[in-house]
């Protein structure tokens, strides 16, 4: 039986590209997009994505853990599965993306961007979301869910949170139990649309979706997989249908709803959160931001928290988020 990271790096599809255990079938149905469908009845449709941006290895390694267990029959799959290694290229390079970022990009807005690698390939993901929750619907597996996992670029406060994304109908509460079950410290609640892989399968295919960030960026080999225990656990208990470990944290949950979102649209940008400034840092009301021509950004709230500051992006993108905790 192949390794799935292993194939997907090496750019070439296994030896055949459909195959069964005595527990699932499985199909190859591109360059790190496995489907995996047990052999009885189920009715949830579960995506699990990694690697869209490809320095980001925590979270691809236990991603490909989970797939070996359960090709090799160590563990039972008792929901429809569509696993995806988003950037393989990238991947290979050990580089966050290759020409552009592709988690702005889905919900069609790759159309947007000089035609790339990173372009087709979010249009594939795409595709191939599309064609798995059709299939499944198919098949009546009727409960879908995605969890798109990630790292942070910089250290954080928090070492595992989740991002929901904006949506109109509330977050299902069997999701929110699962999340707080593995052991995140945080959640943040966006508060407008963007072009990340769980806005799409939360917009157009009404999953419940959370992006989980996990840790700090590091090249394969070098992470310490014991502060991600909960998650993998969690994902564990997800695949096979079994109850959810009991939380392995230290404090609850803590809720974070985006007050600002730091959108940098002229060239004299000038973001003024200390470069060493972890994320989920606090900054006091008035606190100057960022600045360009005709926009300053100030704190607003007696005290807000920064996620994911970043100066160097393009114009018209995301340079930061400013969150406010929620209070019980």
């Amino acid at each position: 039986m192949f390794d799935f990271l292993t194939q997907t790096l090496s750019g070439e599809p296994p030896a055949a590209t459909t195959g069964q255990t005595a527990t699932l079938d499985w199909i190859w149905r591109a360059e790190g997009i496995l489907e995996l469908s047990p052999h009885q009845p189920c009715n949830s449709a579960v995506v699990i994505s990694a690697g869209i941006h490809g320095n980001e290895t925590a979270p691809i390694e236990l991603l490909n853990q989970l797939v070996s267990e359960l090709l090799r029959g160590e563990r039972a799959l008792k929901v429809r599965l569509l696993v995806l290694l988003g950037n393989p290229p990238s991947m290979q390079a050990n580089k966050r993306f290759v020409d552009a970022d592709m988690n702005r990009m889905f919900g069609g807005r790759h159309a947007r961007y000089v035609p790339g690698g990173e372009t087709r390939r979010a249009h594939q993901l795409e595709q191939a979301m599309a064609l798995f929750y059709r299939t499944s619907s198919a098949a009546g597996a009727i409960r879908r869910f995605h969890y798109d996992l990630h790292t942070a670029i910089r250290g954080s406060l928090h070492v595992r949170f989740g991002l929901l994304p904006l949506q109109t109908r509330p977050h299902g509460a069997e999701m929110l139990h699962w999340l707080d079950a593995a052991g995140l410290d945080a959640l943040v609640f966006h508060r407008s649309p963007g072009g990340t892989f769980t806005h799409f399968s939360s917009e157009v295919f009404c999953a419940d979706s959370c992006t989980l960030e996990l840790g700090k960026a590091l090249p394969f080999g070098s992470n310490d997989h014991q502060q991600f225990t909960g998650i993998r656990l969690a994902l564990e208990a997800l695949v096979s249908e079994k109850p959810l470990p009991e939380r392995q944290a230290d404090a609850p949950l803590k809720r974070y709803r985006v007050t600002q979102d730091i959108l940098r649209s002229q060239e004299d940008f000038q973001l003024h959160i200390p470069g060493d400034a972890l994320n989920f840092s606090p900054f006091p009301k008035g606190f100057v931001i960022a600045e360009e021509t005709g926009k300053v950004f100030r704190v607003e709230a007696p005290e807000e928290y920064v996620l994911f500051p970043n100066a160097s992006v393009a114009l018209g993108l995301r340079a930061g988020l400013m969150l406010e905790l929620e209070r019980f």
